[in-house]
């Protein structure tokens, strides 16, 4: 039994079930003992009505991330943390890598381990096979599961998120409007963020009704150097381009590094702009134009999302928050 079937047994929304696990008093004590009597007659003991007793809450939060050693998800795990902290709560942190059966296995463990909540760092997590989500719905039946940068609808599932397709589509819009006309989009993953990019930078062309070769789109996962030897090699190759608009920040730089190598002035023969506004950006001369996509502030309103939840409170399943674009210099157009 799960906290679906207490609240179909119930008559109640799982949201009011939730609001009675997680101690709130924003409920009727009709209804509140309608929801305990279900609970006790089927034996329900999860941690969730544990932590609404106020026996056994762990005060402790799970992160699943696919790998710690990343910009953006390091960033955030110190983000997410910091503000855990300030709410009095701990966090327990696993790696998990790509595979599937890994991140089940480690998601099963944090839950093994009565934390309060997991927040899933990263939309790598989400899989486009609805029912490959399933271990996450599992999770969500038993504490509330936040997802930051990726969006899942699914009971007890909050996600928060930067518009990547808003602001890339933007990006290569400012670009095409000014006259150029040969940008390349290099993305390293094809995951629910790297395809709202990827959809971003397309509306920019077909809304304009200018063609998009498939060879101005490139997924790559290699690193600096081995970006700016892919470049070179594009080049080599006879594609023209004097644009690249990257899925990070790591990216971006290898694109700089093609243009040294190629001796391009940039910005004037050769612009580039990242993504996720890393340390990265300010490493390079010149300082690199990156679109920020207000990581600290998508953690703060998560972990605000989460204590709201955890208090038995009303909470909207998906935040979308906006990018901007810090203009530094490799691009002289915005």
């Amino acid at each position: 039994m799960n906290i679906y079937d207490i609240s179909k047994k119930a008559g109640v929304s799982i949201a009011t079930v939730s609001r009675v696990m997680n101690g709130s008093t924003n409920v009727s004590e009709k209804t509140r003992k309608k929801i305990l009597d279900v609970i006790a007659e089927n034996d329900y003991t999860p941690n969730a009505f544990a932590r609404g007793l106020g026996l056994n809450t762990m005060k402790t939060i799970g992160f699943l991330c696919a790998d710690s050693s990343d910009q953006f998800f390091f960033r955030a795990v110190y983000h997410l943390e910091r503000a855990l902290r300030a709410n009095h709560y701990d966090a327990i942190l696993s790696c998990t890598g790509m595979d599937l059966e890994t991140r089940r296995e480690y998601l099963k463990m944090l839950l093994a381990k009565k934390v309060d909540a997991v927040i899933l760092v990263g939309s790598s997590f989400i899989e486009e096979v609805y029912e490959r989500n399933q271990y996450i719905f599992d999770a969500a039946a038993e504490v509330p599961v936040i997802i930051l940068n990726g969006y899942l609808d699914a009971p007890n599932v909050y996600c928060v998120l930067c518009d990547d397709t808003e602001i890339v589509e933007h990006t290569a819009s400012v670009f095409l409007d000014s006259g150029r006309r040969d940008l390349l989009f290099l993305y390293r993953a094809d995951s629910y963020s790297g395809k709202k990019k990827l959809t971003g930078f397309k509306n920019a062309f077909s809304s304009r009704d200018i063609p998009l070769d498939p060879q101005r789109i490139l997924l790559f996962q290699g690193s600096i150097a081995e970006t700016k030897q892919r470049l070179l090699s594009l080049a080599d190759s006879g594609l023209r381009f004097d644009t690249v608009i990257a899925g990070d920040d790591e990216l971006a730089i290898g694109a700089l590094k093609y243009a040294k190598e190629r001796r391009l002035e940039v910005p004037s023969e050769f612009s580039v702009v990242g993504y996720n506004n890393s340390s990265l950006g300010v490493c390079c001369e010149p300082e690199l134009t990156t679109i920020d996509n207000q990581l600290e502030f998508c953690c703060n309103h998560a972990v605000t999302v989460l204590m709201s939840v955890l208090d038995g409170k009303t909470a909207p399943g998906k935040t979308l928050l906006s990018a901007r674009i810090l203009q530094r210099g490799t691009t002289d157009v915005f």
